[in-house]
């Protein structure tokens, strides 16, 4: 059948089959191996909150299996089936990430995994994003500002660095990645601002 070959076809099910795959949760996943409680700290089921409910050691796992969940099917993507299905499931795979369906729709704030996505298409950035995350975190001791910022400097590398074909999706895809990964932030940067002006 003919309409099983179109793009668009190739992109949807590719992407769903990302959303799934970023929407397995590793934090949870070992929490409940350790008999650990992720709704102890921030709630949250991402790598910094088991880093402090399960330890340093298993945060940085977390971490480190959350940036390969988008890594590895957007290179993948991008190697098998071009630039445009890999941004496509890049973000399916953080927006996965963000509201997994086998967390009742719950989930982390999709940094790792934004970065895994970013990682596959823009290494480069992605290599500076992680200079600058540990620069700041190591001047701030704040996990969740070092995020925002990083996905800043996505944001801004999107819109106005030259970026290869198709340009215009890139730009979408890289600043619509920060803008929703900012979002999951709102609460940290809300605290922050009533801090300051506090």
């Amino acid at each position: 059948m003919t309409w099983l070959a179109s793009p668009w076809v190739v992109v949807g099910a590719a992407s769903l089959v990302a959303f799934f795959v970023g929407a397995l949760s590793p934090a949870t996943i070992i929490a409940r191996a350790l008999r650990g409680d992720l709704s102890q700290g921030s709630g949250n089921p991402g790598a910094t909150n088991a880093g402090r409910v399960l330890g340093l050691k298993w945060g940085v796992v977390v971490a480190v299996l959350d940036v390969a969940k988008g890594f590895v099917p957007t290179v993948l993507a991008l190697l098998m089936l071009g630039r445009l299905v890999a941004y496509a499931v890049g973000g399916a795979c953080v927006l996965g990430h963000i509201v997994s369906p086998y967390l009742r729709g719950r989930g982390g704030k999709g940094v790792a995994t934004c970065l895994g996505a970013v990682l596959a298409v823009f290494p480069w950035l992605a290599l500076a994003m992680v200079v600058v995350f540990a620069l700041l975190l190591w001047r701030l001791r704040w996990v969740a500002g070092a995020s925002v910022v990083c996905c800043l400097l996505l944001g801004l590398y999107a819109a106005a660095w030259p970026l290869p074909e198709p340009v215009l999706a890139g730009r979408v895809w890289g600043v619509g990645l920060a803008l929703l990964v900012i979002g999951r932030h709102h609460a940290n940067i809300r605290s922050w601002a009533g801090h300051r002006l506090g």
